[in-house]
């Protein structure tokens, strides 16, 4: 796993986690800002690395290779981390791993389990394997025939479709398999005194699940919804806002 610092000199550590079907310059935006007040720590997720060819493994075994490099780094307190989507479900696993502690956790529209039976579970896989695969069969204009909104630029599109392209088949599957599907302790616990789950108003339907799940399972979570965003917006296409909400 790549990791990329910035602002190493700065006492403060944040740890940012990118979505899925992007690299680590999600954060590209945010961290000229950020990099002044903070030793930023951003994984390139396996899989999505463009350094490094690999696949994607787990939520649980990607968590772990996290908190062996921060540990071999002489880090065990952490004063933010931030995951997006994807990076969310990272965050909520570090969290309940409790093996490093995080002063503050920031989980913005960060994917659950599903509470539902396995087959059902396959069928929601499937679906969403052949939705992101369409990218890699179809190449960038059947991509942006199927996926295109007024969010999206050419520029946008091409960037989706390097990645697509760069993204094995294998990788697809396990990231919405695990992301969707990784292992829970029964009881949840965790150290961490503030947690937030962000949510863009253009979401809020779609998370409903997400939320009740991190209501019941971490109770002190402060909510947050964000008028006109959508889902993993703020970063890249709001950063100033990012920034602000972050710091």
């Amino acid at each position: 796993m790549t990791i990329h610092e910035f602002g190493k000199d700065n006492d403060k550590i944040m740890v940012l986690l990118h979505p899925a079907v992007v690299m680590w310059d999600f954060f590209e935006y945010v961290i000229p800002a950020l990099e002044k007040k903070y030793h930023l720590i951003i994984p390139a997720i396996p899989g999505y690395d463009p350094d490094v060819k690999s696949d994607f493994t787990s939520v649980e075994e990607i968590a772990a290779e996290i908190e062996d490099w921060l540990k071999l780094n002489g880090i065990t307190q952490v004063d933010c981390i931030y995951g997006c989507s994807m990076g969310g479900a990272f965050v909520i696993r570090l969290l309940t791993n409790g093996v490093i502690h995080f002063n503050r956790a920031v989980i913005d529209g960060g994917i659950t389990p599903y509470q539902l039976p396995w087959i059902v579970t396959r069928f929601i896989l499937l679906r969403d394997f052949l939705m992101i695969s369409i990218g890699k069969i179809g190449g960038v204009k059947l991509w942006e025939k199927a996926f295109a909104t007024d969010n999206l630029s050419e520029e946008d599109i091409q960037y989706e479709a390097k990645v697509l392209n760069m993204i094995s088949y294998k990788t697809i599957w396990r990231t919405f398999d695990s992301t969707d599907n990784y292992s829970m302790p029964k009881i949840v616990t965790t150290d961490c005194p503030k947690i937030e789950y962000w949510y863009g108003d253009g979401e809020e339907k779609q998370r409903k699940w997400d939320i009740d799940y991190i209501k019941k399972v971490f109770p002190n979570t402060v909510f947050k919804k964000f008028d006109n965003a959508g889902h993993a917006s703020l970063a890249p296409f709001q950063p100033e806002r990012f920034v602000e909400s972050i710091i």
